[in-house]
């Protein structure tokens, strides 16, 4: 299946990444991460590893094991939303390889970076929210996510379901989704770059790492039955996490789903105003939570330049809500998390009830 085409780039694209250039040369600072970047992520990674050692090693009583282990999920999303997600678009740092190191803390929690950056920095930022073309409305069967998708009549019930099937996302995209894009070379329609040694080697040596760190060891010192409910628990709470997340900036009542015209295979926007009608953000002022989900509740921002680092997003926020007034086209956000979750739930409704 071809990939579709945007209508011509506007005037309105130009002006706003004029802008947003002005702004970093007139602040005289750069657009990837900053000292506050770098300590959250260390406080993150180093919060990660004394939690696991104190998991496997100096199992606590059952109730406060059970606490670690969310928290031991909240963590590994956080190092994705923060470290990983920076590095994969190569806005952590100036330097390469320190980007490079960034994005490979994914493969030590289980997925791999490689196949992450086609599914994310390819298919989806390329065409947010178009069916068959960006992966992340695929849901299988499960869920229908976008109006063009068929609906079954499970599909009646998903807005009372689906924090189940957003809860096994680590355990699906772990041990099941990337294996499947190695095998096929495809994420969803999209073909992935033939892989060189180096990369084949990554992704099984990483594979096996991830095996021994969160399988092998933890059952030879605490036993397979109390793994299995740690690791349970702590797969659920990433799973539940991060699909919320993602899910609270697209999949919403607002937000459009393009489909590409069938005789041009043209979609009817260009790339930029394409992202506004499709991304949304939520709880902006809410620092706290953009502390921990590295700005990814500044959506919109992320997706019109996703080479600039989470840290700077409610500044230049300003400038492309500023822009998108004057030029009339829309800038999609909730004040609240809970404002965006009750229109996914209510999108999923809608969708799970009409054809």
């Amino acid at each position: 299946m071809r990939p579709p085409r945007f209508s011509t780039a506007s005037s309105f694209h130009a002006d706003l990444k004029e802008r947003i250039k002005n702004y970093f040369t007139e602040k005289n600072i750069k657009p990837t991460g900053n000292f506050s970047l770098y300590f959250k992520a260390v406080v993150m990674v180093i919060a990660f590893v004394f939690i696991y050692i104190h998991l496997v090693f100096f199992t606590p009583f059952w109730p406060f094991a059970i606490l670690e282990a969310i928290i031991l999920g909240a963590l590994t999303a956080g190092i994705g939303f923060n470290v990983m997600h920076d590095g994969a678009h190569g806005s952590f740092s100036r330097k390469g390889w320190v980007n490079e190191l960034a994005g490979i803390s994914i493969n030590f929690l289980g997925a791999n970076v490689f196949m992450w950056k086609t599914k994310h920095n390819v298919a989806h930022h390329s065409f947010t929210n178009v069916d068959d073309h960006d992966d992340d409305l695929n849901a299988g069967v499960f869920l229908r996510l976008g109006p063009t998708q068929k609906r079954y009549k499970i599909h009646k019930y998903q807005h009372r379901y689906f924090i189940f099937i957003y809860s096994i996302l680590y355990f699906y995209w772990v041990f099941f989704t990337d294996y499947k894009k190695y095998v096929t070379r495809k994420v969803g329609e999209t073909p992935i770059k033939k892989m060189d040694v180096k990369e084949h080697i990554s992704f099984w040596g990483f594979k096996v790492v991830h095996l021994f760190l969160f399988i092998v060891l933890p059952i030879y010192m605490v036993g397979f039955l109390p793994w299995l409910a740690g690791f349970m628990i702590f797969g659920l709470a990433t799973g539940v996490i991060m699909s919320v997340v993602f899910q609270l900036a697209h999949v919403l009542e607002e937000t459009s789903f393009p489909v590409p015209d069938k005789a041009t295979n043209k979609l009817e926007d260009d790339w930029a105003i394409h992202q506004l009608k499709t991304t949304a953000n939520f709880a902006t002022r809410n620092k706290v939570l953009s502390w921990f989900i590295g700005g990814l509740n500044f959506q919109i921002e992320h997706h019109l330049f996703p080479n600039i680092s989470h840290i700077h997003y409610p500044a230049i926020s300003q400038i492309i809500k500023q822009t998108c007034q004057e030029y009339g086209i829309p800038y999609i956000e909730h004040p609240k998390m809970r404002v965006a979750l009750a229109s996914h739930i209510n999108h999923l409704r809608h969708l799970g009830q009409s054809s």
